[in-house]
């Protein structure tokens, strides 16, 4: 028995609501799952060319990835190892910064290339400037109502100092670069071991970030 029917019911539903800022909508669109025990019970056969009707193994979770977070939007318990083999934009983010309308920029990049393997993730934080004073529904309002956001977000965290949380104390470590304000990145290879950091001031537009993506999605 596959799960297939579940997925088509998600992608429609998303399609006329919209998905937004959402980290379990992300995973679950994507599901097709099938059932060890389903031949027993009078498993159909695929037919030529339905892909439906098998699975891809996931790639191994690098130990980088290996840490969950509260979606924002459902407050389910979501694991990073969701986004082995892809390339990970990792953003800190905030609502009232000088930097939000960059979350335009980061949800045109995320359209751009997300069909190739790039994935961001974004952290409201409320560690600079206290400029995410809300709680998850009011970011999670705010992101879709003014800029359409539709990549995952987790809920609000610390990203930096002795609180930070685990995944970015292992990405500073790795880099030696810690957040200093809002919309610092950390772009992060398919096998989940490269990291590069860039400063809040680096748009998503930048030729630089651009020109690493695509080559990260090459190799």
């Amino acid at each position: 028995m596959t799960f297939t029917l579940l997925g088509r019911t998600l992608v429609a539903r998303a399609r006329r609501t919209g998905a937004v800022c959402s980290l379990s909508s992300l995973v679950l669109i994507g599901l097709t799952t099938v059932s060890p025990t389903a031949s027993a019970a009078g498993d159909r056969t695929a037919a030529p060319g339905d892909r439906s009707a098998h699975t891809t193994p996931s790639p191994r979770c690098p130990s980088l990835l290996d840490h969950r977070f509260p979606d924002l939007t459902t407050g389910a318990s979501q694991s990073m190892c969701a986004f082995a083999g892809k390339v990970v934009l990792v953003v800190n983010t905030a609502s009232h910064c000088g930097y939000t309308p960059q979350y335009k920029g980061l949800e045109a990049l995320y359209r751009r290339y997300r069909e190739r393997g790039l994935v961001i993730v974004g952290f409201p934080s409320n560690d600079f400037g206290s400029q995410e004073p809300g709680n998850s529904k009011d970011i999670a309002e705010f992101c879709e109502v003014n800029y359409g956001v539709s990549f995952p977000m987790v809920d609000k965290t610390v990203v930096s100092g002795p609180g930070a949380n685990p995944f970015h104390a292992s990405l500073a470590r790795k880099t030696g670069s810690s957040p200093a304000w809002n919309f610092h990145k950390y772009l992060i290879d398919r096998r989940g071991e490269a990291v590069r950091s860039y400063a809040s001031a680096v748009e998503p537009s930048d030729a630089r970030l651009r020109q690493e993506i695509e080559r990260l999605l090459d190799n």
